[in-house]
Parts: C-alpha cells; structure tokens; sequence
C-alpha cells in the first residue's frame, strides 16, 4: 500500500482537472489547487482543498505552493484543449500548453518534487495508420494542439534522464461524462465536446448539434473516438500516481481509453435513447484538424496498473453528463 503524499493539481478547478481531485479525495491524498479561473470554477473545487489563484507560470507562486504544502507530487492538467482553435492561434497553444508547462516542470525539479503525472492526448498520434492504437504508435500531430502537448511529453523524458523525477503521460482519447455523485462535470460555456454539447441540446440549451463532416472514412462517415468516462480517467491517474512513487526510477506512457469506438451518430443516437427525445442534427463541414477515427489499445495501462474501468458504457456516460447539466443549471440559476 502506497502511503498518500500531498499532491498539487493544477487546472483542479477545470473538467477533468476537478475529478483527479475528488479521486484524490475519496482515497485519502492531501490535495491543493492552483488555477487562474480562465476556464475553470472556483465551485468546483471542494471547500476543504487549498486553493491558490493565480498562473502557473508565475514561478515565485509555484514555489510557494510548493513550500506550504509539502508537495510531492504534481498533477498538471492546465492548458488549452480545442483542437480547431490550436489551428487558428497556434502560438496561444505553444505558450498555454508548451512553454507554461516548462514552467511547472522547472519549478517541480527545483522544489525537489520526484513525481510528475501529465495530461496528454491521443492528438499526438494525429491520423494513425492503424487501429487500434499503440503507444509505440508514431507520434505525428496533425494540429498544434498535438503538437504543443507531443513537445511536452519530450521535455518530461529528457528532464527525467537529467534530474530525481519520474513522470507518467497518459494520452487521453475522449474525455466525457460526469461524477456519478453529480460534484463535477464539464461546465465550460461554449464547450466543444460532443456529449456536452449534445446534452446541452437536449435540455434545450442549444437549439441543434453540428455534424462536422460526414465524409470520413467510417462505417456511417462521422468521425469515430473512443470515449472514456472522466471518473475512470481520474482513478487511472491516481493508480498511476502510486506506480510513480512505488517505482521511483520508472517513468510511463499510457492510452487512456476502453478500446472501442462510437461515431457522432452513434452518439447522438445514445443521447436520444438516453433522454427520450430527438436532437436536431446540423450536417456541417470538416473542422480543420479532425481525424476520421482515433480509438485506443488499452493493454499498456490495463497491465501496468491495477485500472478496472467502472463506467465503460455510453448510455452511462451519457446519464452522467446529462445529470451534471442539469445539477450545472442549478448552480448557475438559469434551470
């Protein structure tokens, strides 16, 4: 049994950054925050959670944090993530997601911090050859995004070779759900996940979905991802985290996803299942950067760590984002 150290989990008050802390929570980690609110709620870090506003590139702040609170471990999901708007401002994308995570690793190796868990992306793999993929499937971008996020995985492994830190990148297809308890969940206005803005639509906050392209090289011509419920990406991050500190000399990379794919209709058709009402779909053009189909091997993480996915169903999935829209409304007034 691993014993729990303070961790700090920057982007905590974002999506997937908010359900590492509740998964930290629930099993007894010492947990702390930093955030500059850009995207991310301060409501949805836990009361209990020390919270510092501010950048993660101010390296005074970081050092700080890192002093009061012991940390000993870094969880760093800070960043930008909408793959279109790394095509459009590419520099946004190589400061948010590249140099600022420069500045989060400089300041862990400083501080002494010896474990570095990072939030990559399936992206870095761009339009793969084959599926499912690999991890020792070629890393090719096709977008900035995948790119600014590749870079930072290399300066992991090449910090890592120099000085007492090991970390582990988990490549993220795609993130969707809810906490099954309704604690958090996406709550980014203008969101540009699917399931989001499909549930969205369903509650009558969107008037219709957008079908990017129905021209891919797919079974019904929508882009096809594999989608992992962010409660089960959170455990993995925690498991990944103990594999960390019980192996100090080890460092890993890993898919984060179930290995099975579902198309926008597909997922569309769930939603409509799901909430018992038909969603209007817009038939739109190709966004720049999308791939026809990204679905993962999950064999690496599944031998590496003790991960057993609990919400592995799209109609779950979807329940769960569906119950957090509704819960959002609540908390901002407008339901």
């Amino acid at each position: 049994m691993v014993e729990p150290v303070p961790v700090l989990v920057t982007g905590g008050a974002g999506y997937i950054g908010s359900h590492a802390v509740l998964a930290l929570l629930d099993r007894g980690w010492p947990v702390a925050v930093v955030d500059n609110l850009t995207t991310g709620f301060r409501f949805a870090v836990p009361d209990q959670v020390p919270f510092y506003h501010g950048d993660i590139e101010d390296a005074a702040l970081l050092a700080r944090i890192f002093a009061e609170q012991g940390t000993r471990a870094v969880m760093h999901f800070a960043g930008s993530i909408v793959v279109p708007e790394s095509v459009e401002n590419p520099l946004k994308y190589y400061h948010n997601n590249t140099v600022k995570s420069r500045a989060v690793i400089d300041a862990a190796v400083k501080a002494g911090v010896p474990h570095f868990i990072f939030s990559s992306t399936a992206a870095t793999y761009g339009a793969p050859e084959v599926s499912p993929v690999r991890e020792d499937t070629p890393q090719r971008p096709i977008n900035p995004y995948g790119w600014s996020k590749l870079m930072t995985e290399q300066m992991l492994a090449d910090t890592a070779a120099a000085h007492p830190l090991n970390y582990c990148a988990l490549r993220y297809f795609n993130v969707a759900g809810a906490d099954p308890q309704a604690r958090s969940g996406q709550s980014t206005a203008g969101a540009t996940h699917l399931i989001k803005v499909a549930v969205e639509a369903a509650l009558g906050k969107r008037a219709s979905v957008s079908v990017f392209g129905t021209d891919y090289d797919t079974p019904d011509g929508t882009g096809v991802r594999d989608y992992i419920h962010v409660s089960d990406l959170a455990a993995a991050h925690v498991l990944a985290l103990e594999a960390l500190i019980e192996q100090p000399e080890r460092s890993l990379t890993m898919n984060c996803g179930y290995g099975r794919g579902f198309s926008v209709f597909e997922v569309l058709d769930a939603v409509d299942r799901v909430t018992n009402r038909t969603i209007e779909r817009v038939l739109a053009p190709r966004r720049p950067g999308d791939s026809d189909s990204l679905i993962s091997d999950p064999s690496r993480i599944k031998e590496t760590l003790p991960w057993q996915p609990q919400h592995a169903d799209l109609d779950r999935i979807v329940a769960h984002a569906l119950a957090w829209e509704r819960r959002l409304g609540e908390i901002r007034g407008d339901a």
